[in-house]
């Protein structure tokens, strides 16, 4: 066995409490936000909330971004690890995946309306997430989940030739540099018919958490159910065919 293939040393009591202790904190700082609103959220009422001091809370976050990018980028964390049990349980087959993924964002947001107002509402003033942090790519970990199911099964060919209108040479450059220097990324046609389905999604799931369809009682969810299958059916219907 070589030096690098010992397995690391056990957590330290000091590692294990911290652990605890920062959990704890998020925990808190979640019910927190979930009886009060994202807005709310200060050290100070968190601390107060576990009986303890604002100087003792800075030893594990330093100030309320520190608290708020763990906070954001856990809610993601969590929002795509429901649309990715979602997609898995409905199988790849026939835009199975796709609906499921759609249906378990909004059983998500709709089950936890206050976390989802965190990372979607009204932005919190005098924070900035670090620029490409773990937020970020906490987000890109749910796109990929809906990239995949959205073009499964289509090759880069078929998608680069997908029936949208031209976009203009300046949109067309940066939907190209976002793929980076990835061979596989999706080329700028993809990339486009994504972004509008995902607003298309994301609209309608703001429209119900945000309240602003409560006419539709019980209906909203056959309604977002149609929606989603709509969409699928007009975006496959831009990808050619193999042949």
């Amino acid at each position: 066995m070589t030096v690098d293939e010992r397995p690391a040393p056990p957590p330290s009591l000091r590692e294990r409490r911290r652990t605890v202790a920062v959990r704890e904190i998020v925990d808190a700082a979640e019910a927190h936000i979930t009886e009060h609103g994202p807005a709310a959220l200060s050290l100070r009422a968190v601390a107060r909330g576990l009986g303890m001091t604002v100087q003792a809370l800075y030893h594990y976050f330093p100030s309320r971004d520190a608290l708020l990018t763990t906070l954001i980028t856990k809610t993601y964390d969590d929002l795509a690890a429901a649309v990715q049990e979602a997609a898995d349980a409905a199988g790849p087959g026939g835009g199975a995946g796709f609906a499921a993924a759609t249906e378990g964002y909004r059983r998500w947001a709709v089950a936890n309306p206050e976390r989802f107002q965190l990372i979607y509402g009204t932005p919190l003033r005098y924070y900035a997430a670090p620029a490409e942090g773990p937020t970020t790519q906490a987000v890109r970990r749910m796109s990929a989940v809906f990239e995949r199911e959205m073009f499964r099964g289509y090759g880069r060919d078929r998608l680069a030739a997908a029936g949208i209108p031209p976009l203009s040479p300046e949109l067309h450059a940066v939907l190209d540099g976002l793929r980076g220097s990835d061979p596989a990324a999706l080329p700028p046609a993809a990339v486009a018919l994504l972004f509008s389905a995902w607003g298309h999604m994301h609209g309608l799931v703001v429209l119900e958490v945000f309240g602003h369809t409560a006419f539709l009682g019980d209906h909203r969810a056959e309604l977002f159910r149609l929606s989603m299958h709509n969409l699928l059916t007009d975006i496959r219907r831009r990808i050619p065919d193999a042949a």
